[in-house]
């Protein structure tokens, strides 16, 4: 498929990993050349996941074993974001993380206070758990339905996470959700992408511009919106969750500015235009 207009040449590339640069142990074909390509011209290269059950040196390692070595300065999750929000928005918070160890960690690391007392809890944080179990639903229930007291956040909106072969894990929604359903109460943050907390972090720590940017991934509604959220340009790579038919059906504001059947297509930019 030739992308939609001519692609310009950008100072910086924010990748999503799953479905873009690899899909379980693989990359995916004309990764490796990209990346290489771009390092070669002096381009900033950043990496950019909502899945919260991975840290940053995880997938720093993970790219690195797969080919791409990466610095971990060079990836950020959707849990940077969460962490930020409630040390900005709930300092004091009691929160409850329903989620694996990576999101513990990071609350801990931030000197975030974490309870389990469903009396105590401020806010309960709702995440990508393969460990979610009835007690956990039960708290929850108990902090915000029968003590009215806690608020619901979500590390990221993701359905599921892509898996070899068409398959896949449900994500954080399926745990929002599941909390939605018992006690009425909406989820009333978001983090990760389409979050503009994300980038806000990402241009703090990189200088990164965002006019001067390109967000690349496989989903509309978390990498092409986030991209229109944030003012970067757009390009979806057929390679993961999003086909032809979901495209045409996606509204404006997902719709990406170029589309790509191989995520090295951008390497053939238009150095003309800007």
């Amino acid at each position: 498929m030739t992308p939609t207009g001519p692609i310009p040449d950008f100072a910086s590339y924010v990748f999503d990993l799953d479905g873009t640069i690899y899909l379980g142990e693989a990359l995916l074909p004309g990764a490796q050349r990209l990346i290489e390509g771009l390092r070669e011209r002096g381009k900033r290269v950043i990496f950019c996941s909502n899945n919260p059950t991975k840290r940053p040196d995880e997938y720093a390692r993970k790219l690195t074993r797969l080919g791409l070595p990466t610095e971990v300065s060079d990836v950020y999750t959707s849990l940077a974001a969460t962490v930020s929000w409630i040390r900005r928005t709930m300092p004091d918070a009691a929160v409850f993380p329903i989620g694996e160890t990576p999101l513990v960690e990071a609350l801990a690391e931030a000197g975030i206070r974490m309870s389990d007392d469903p009396e105590r809890i401020d806010l309960v944080v709702s995440s990508y758990d393969r460990t979610f179990d009835y007690r956990k639903l039960q708290i929850a229930f108990d902090a915000l339905w029968f003590h009215r007291r806690a608020r619901l956040v979500t590390t990221n909106p993701d359905r599921f996470c892509p898996f070899p072969g068409g398959r896949g894990e449900p994500d954080a929604a399926c745990i929002t959700a599941a909390i939605t359903a018992g006690t009425q109460i909406e989820c009333e943050a978001v983090f990760g992408k389409p979050s503009r907390d994300l980038l806000e972090i990402i241009a703090t720590e990189t200088g990164l511009d965002p006019a001067t940017s390109v967000m690349v991934g496989d989903r509309l509604a978390t990498d092409m919106l986030f991209a229109k959220n944030t003012g970067m340009r757009s390009a979806l790579v057929l390679t993961g969750e999003t086909d032809l038919a979901l495209l045409d059906a996606a509204p404006l504001e997902q719709r990406p500015d170029f589309v790509l059947d191989r995520i090295d297509d951008l390497l053939d930019v238009d150095l003309a235009v800007h």
